[in-house]
């Protein structure tokens, strides 16, 4: 039942009696429906909230540019967690298609496989710079850096220094926008956990995912050399998952973006959305489930947080991102599903061969589209230019690199994604134990997913945390999803190698040697989430 408040044009939503509603959610990617599914596969009533006027899946969704289908990035549908396969399967069926990988490393002007392998690699850098790569590895782990805090230290005493500016330093700086030694280490230990030099090295000699690819038994993602995926694009799941929730009874309303949550600092009373024509829209349940950035979250909380609170919010960082996309006039431009692009002279970070994900992305067989990446901040130049300035760019730049002739490309269009990776500064974490300490005290606040809980994850991570607050608002358990780990699991007993947001912190290689930890920082007292 909705009421429309006299002069007011606020509609207040959700207040029926006879039906009440289980749960507002704030946004309609992952983590957002895959609770919204979860809650109405049980019977429960709930509302979705998305700011996009016609889209749902967040950065997972598939966007259509005359009838060409692209990624916001490119999403593997492949994870450790049963229950997310078992769950991708549910709502796709045959509409989930395997895939084989094919991923290349542009640098110096060649291009080397990724996972590495060996021979190629020999050739393509020579051997007087191989030589110095495996004796930099040597140096590396004989007088490895201590103590290991940042980005740059953790790759280094892993890979060796000359490794690490060859294949790590230059993308990963594009991707951030900042320096190697500022990006804090943990990053690194949860996106390239389990690889080594030696495990890469056996993986190219033996090949494909066997015992070079695995460590105790478990698939290293990093190597992995198939995958499933949407035949429609990453958006075809969400959107498939929208509709299963609205015929179980559940509601998904777009135009919808999050703008207040009030409060009185012990529970949350309604979500107030605002459309794009400036109308409010109060939402009331007896859960509240927010996927928004935490920035944006405590910035909408009314009553405001403490001061101390609302600095910590301000002192997250997030990195932004567009694709420029390309159709081709031709049937077909090289293998790859995806290319990285560390080359120093151009500042695409990354290329999307669309049609090599799924055929069916591209409605005519004798074209191509590219998605070419650019990692920006909002507000910088290259988030400005022009939709036409960076069409150009792209056409430009993706025929340096010699994959395509700029002649060749026809049309072209611009995606812009802000806030798509939550920055892992120094310190975040410090900022993130404030909020959450605070945070704790409102009983009926769940927060899930990638921004919601400022993780760096993949979806598989953002579903489980939000099947765990879903279960939680329906009494089923008492989860913490924060002990969800980048590879979906769930972990009941606490391990203290995991800090307060649930990622692993390395452990400094002094500590290792002396049999110290490292100091383990607090736990928030939770009884929410």
């Amino acid at each position: 039942m909705n009421h429309r408040h006299e002069g007011s044009g606020v509609t207040v939503e959700g207040m029926n009696a006879d039906a009440p509603t289980e749960a507002i959610i704030a946004g309609g990617g992952p983590a957002g429906l895959t609770a919204a599914y979860e809650l109405t596969k049980n019977g429960r009533r709930c509302v979705v909230l998305e700011a996009d006027p016609s889209m749902v899946g967040g950065i997972s969704r598939t966007d259509v540019y005359k009838g060409y289908r692209f990624d916001i990035g490119g999403h593997r549908f492949f994870s450790k967690s049963d229950e997310v396969n078992a769950l991708w399967r549910e709502v796709l069926g045959d509409q989930l298609i395997d895939r084989k990988r094919m991923s290349r490393i542009y640098y110096d002007r060649k291009f080397f496989d990724y996972p590495l392998r060996p021979l190629n690699a020999l050739r393509g850098l020579g051997p007087v710079r191989a030589a110095r790569i495996l004796a930099s590895y040597a140096k590396a782990r004989l007088r490895p850096i201590t103590p290991e805090k940042s980005f740059e230290d953790w790759v280094v005493n892993r890979f060796g220094r000359v490794l690490f500016e060859i294949f790590f330093k230059t993308y990963t700086e594009k991707v951030w926008g900042m320096p190697t030694h500022e990006i804090s280490a943990d990053w690194a230990a949860q996106r390239i956990k389990g690889l080594s030099l030696i495990r890469a090295v056996v993986s190219g000699l033996f090949g494909g995912i066997g015992w070079g690819n695995r460590q105790g038994g478990a698939v290293i993602k990093t190597l992995i050399d198939g995958f499933q995926y949407p035949r429609l694009g990453p958006g075809q799941m969400w959107e498939m998952t929208r509709d299963r929730v609205v015929e179980r009874g559940g509601t998904v309303v777009n135009d919808r973006r999050v703008v207040r949550i009030e409060h009185d600092g012990r529970a949350v009373s309604a979500f107030v959305a605002r459309d794009r024509h400036g109308s409010e829209h109060v939402y009331r349940g007896s859960h509240y489930l927010s996927t928004l950035p935490i920035r944006h979250l405590v910035r909408a909380l009314d009553p405001p947080p403490p001061a101390e609170v609302l600095r910590a919010a301000d002192a997250l960082k997030y990195r932004d991102f567009l694709t420029v996309v390309l159709i081709v006039d031709q049937p077909e431009t090289f293998p790859d599903n995806w290319i990285y692009v560390h080359e120093p002279d151009v500042k695409l970070g990354r290329v999307q061969n669309f049609k090599n994900w799924s055929p069916d992305l591209v409605p005519d067989p004798s074209k191509s589209s590219l998605g070419l990446e650019y990692f920006c901040f909002e507000g910088d130049d290259l988030w400005e230019s022009s939709d036409e300035q960076l069409v150009a760019l792209g056409k430009k730049e993706i025929a340096a690199i010699g994959l395509v002739d700029a002649g060749k490309v026809i049309d072209g269009c611009v995606v812009r994604m802000p806030k798509a990776y939550p920055v892992y500064d120094e310190a975040y974490q410090e900022h993130l134990s404030v909020i959450r300490r605070w945070l704790a005290g409102v009983s009926n606040l769940h927060l899930a997913g990638r921004n919601g809980m400022h993780k760096y994850n993949n979806q598989d991570h953002s579903m489980m945390t939000a099947l765990l607050c879903a279960r939680n608002i329906m009494g089923q358990g008492r989860y913490d999803p924060w002990r969800v780990n980048t590879d979906a699991e769930y972990h009941e007993d606490h391990d203290p190698s995991h800090d307060r947001t649930g990622r692993a912190v390395p452990t400094p290689m002094f500590a290792r040697r002396s049999g110290r930890t490292a100091p383990k920082d607090p736990e928030p007292t939770t009884h929410n989430q």
